[in-house]
């Protein structure tokens, strides 16, 4: 009778208990009173998603919270629950008197929008710097 030798590698379990970390990146920083960058890279799906939504809930509650710009250009997928999130942001950053924009030339971020008719709905600029001016 052969017996199953055990392995001293991790357990799948545990090898899959940081695998949305490290498919996406969120950093932010502050640009000014009130004015924030959220730049965004890697995958925003429905593992990811809740990160990108707790980043810019966080800014949105900042006292005198002005603008929010979010970097997209280092996303390399954008899935249907990241649409979800950028709507439900872009509600939450209306309701709050904040302003939203996003910096973004990438066609993985621009495709999905354009596909949902989602384009109209945001500010987009080429670029961070961009979207920073004031119009």
């Amino acid at each position: 009778m052969q017996h199953a030798q055990e392995s001293s590698a991790e357990p799948p379990s545990a090898r899959r208990g940081t695998e949305a970390d490290d498919q996406i990146t969120v950093s932010s920083r502050t640009e000014g009173p009130g004015r924030f960058v959220v730049e965004v890279g890697g995958e925003v799906d429905m593992l990811t998603s809740p990160r990108l939504r707790a980043a810019v809930l966080e800014h949105l509650a900042a006292e005198g919270a002005e603008l929010i710009v979010l970097a997209l250009d280092g996303v390399s997928f954008l899935g249907t629950s990241g649409l979800a999130v950028l709507i439900e942001v872009r509600e939450a950053a209306h309701a709050a008197g904040v302003e939203l924009r996003l910096a973004c030339t990438g066609r993985r971020v621009l495709r999905p929008l354009s596909i949902a008719g989602l384009v109209p709905l945001f500010d987009i600029h080429d670029t961070v710097e961009k979207a920073l001016e004031d119009t």
